[in-house]
């Protein structure tokens, strides 16, 4: 990057919620460093890649991308890797793609200024691996919001559970919640400034615990959707272990909290979530689904689900399946186990082969299509509000979501299309596993 010349960056983000927000952080930093985002890495001298180790392929991917476009290093590009595998892999990086100059975990993005200098001056390798600990993380001066109507806060970084098969603790560091005084702060500043939809984010959402000691996470729920211009707030992602009927209570009596959660359970047997360290039983788990479905609002249910699990018998698979079938849940994301670094399951044998891995998920996920078509049928003739995401699809509709967060795509008589972020009632005319589809009254 020549001095005095223009610079732009080009961004791509894998895995979650949290990592779409973080970039969000990049972005606004980079831009307020005088860089220009692009929508292509040839168009880009800083090429940057926000990356997640939750499984193996999404580790493998960004490595793959690297290969990739390394041949663009002839025309003076630079590299750099974001996120959790920079956090996980640190300088080692380096040794595997050498052309690489930065690599910075999320609790170093306040420090990018200083990075981005270093970068300019011609330095290669830069670090920015800070203690994963630190509560700086949370403070990021600027942040370019992806997304004028629906916008993301971090209410909580690290995690605790220390789940067998999981890096996260290692990546993201210990548990740290932002005071409720400064979560309602941002909230407000987002209303004011027209987001209508906000979600609170966490590695275990649940898990909040306000430093200032005035509420709960489900009193903070209830606060951030009382604030006015707020019309949907969501959350994710729940752990069962810190699942309280409170949250419940608070859906049923604020009516902006989404009528939604996503509680995984990984496994429906007791005997593996025991292997898994995830610190409850099938039956712990299955007392909160009656809480929410006890509500006096109906609740949509998703969940996360790793099969082939070391140790997994046929028999635990079978109480999986069973799981699936009593709770009912609208979306499944199911994952075959791949072993991570410094995980405690990395230990274990993993006698399951690939093969019968893929065997049980397809199975898992053939059970959950057919539950789903009918899961999604029950709203046929209802009349449900959506958010516009202003896309259209090939068949000319146009696409918006639900308070539970399912997709519901539909046509309209009106001569101007709806903008983007507004709020309209849609009959429902027509249901799929994934999708719904609906006329705008």
């Amino acid at each position: 990057m020549a001095t005095g010349m223009p610079k732009t960056f080009y961004l791509e983000t894998f895995g979650c919620q949290m990592n779409v927000h973080d970039s969000e952080k990049v972005i606004g930093t980079l831009v307020q460093q005088g860089y220009a985002q692009v929508q292509s890495e040839e168009a880009a001298d800083l090429i940057l890649y926000n990356t997640c180790s939750i499984r193996d392929k999404a580790e493998q991917k960004v490595f793959n991308r690297l290969n990739d476009t390394k041949k663009l290093l002839k025309q003076g590009k630079r590299f750099g890797v974001l996120g959790c595998v920079a956090q996980q892999e640190g300088e080692r990086i380096f040794e595997r793609a050498p052309y690489v100059s930065l690599v910075s975990g999320s609790a170093s993005y306040r420090k990018l200024p200083e990075m981005l200098v270093q970068l300019e001056a011609g330095r290669g390798r830069i670090t920015g691996l800070d203690d994963r600990q630190t509560d700086e993380t949370f403070v990021t001066e600027f942040t370019a919001r992806s997304n004028p109507h629906r916008g993301y806060i971090t209410i909580v970084e690290g995690c605790d559970k220390f789940c067998a098969y999981c890096v996260v603790p290692y990546t993201r560091g210990k548990e740290r919640s932002r005071t409720s005084s400064s979560v309602l702060l941002e909230a407000r500043q987002m209303a004011e400034a027209g987001f209508s939809e906000i979600q609170l984010l966490g590695q275990n959402v649940n898990s909040y615990r306000d430093p200032e000691g005035k509420r709960t996470f489900a009193e903070l729920l209830a606060a951030v959707g009382e604030i006015g211009g707020v019309r949907r707030v969501r959350f994710t992602t729940s752990h069962p272990r810190d699942f309280t009927r409170e949250i419940v209570d608070a859906i049923d009596a604020v009516p902006t909290l989404c009528d939604h959660v996503h509680l995984p359970v990984q496994s429906g047997s007791s005997h593996v979530l025991a292997l898994m360290a995830r610190e409850y039983t099938r039956e712990w788990y299955l007392e909160r689904i009656g809480w929410i479905k006890a509500a006096r609002r109906e609740i949509s249910m998703t969940t996360d689900i790793i099969v082939g699990f070391p140790g997994e018998t046929e028999q635990d698979f079978e109480d999986t399946l069973t799981m699936l079938a009593e709770v009912g849940y609208d979306a499944v994301f199911a994952f075959k186990y791949s072993p991570r670094p410094n995980t405690p399951a990395i230990t274990r044998a993993d006698s399951i082969g690939e093969e019968e891995k893929s065997a049980r998920l397809q199975i898992l996920l053939e059970q959950q299509r057919d539950q789903q078509r009918v899961s999604y049928e029950r709203h046929l003739g209802q009349t449900l509000e959506v958010m516009v995401e202003g896309q259209t699809n090939a068949r000319g509709q146009i696409t918006g979501r639900t308070s539970q967060n399912k997709t519901l795509n539909f046509t309209t008589s009106q001569p101007i299309r709806p903008a983007a972020g507004s709020y309209l009632p849609v009959r429902v005319t027509a249901a799929f596993p994934n999708s719904l589809v609906g006329e705008a009254l």
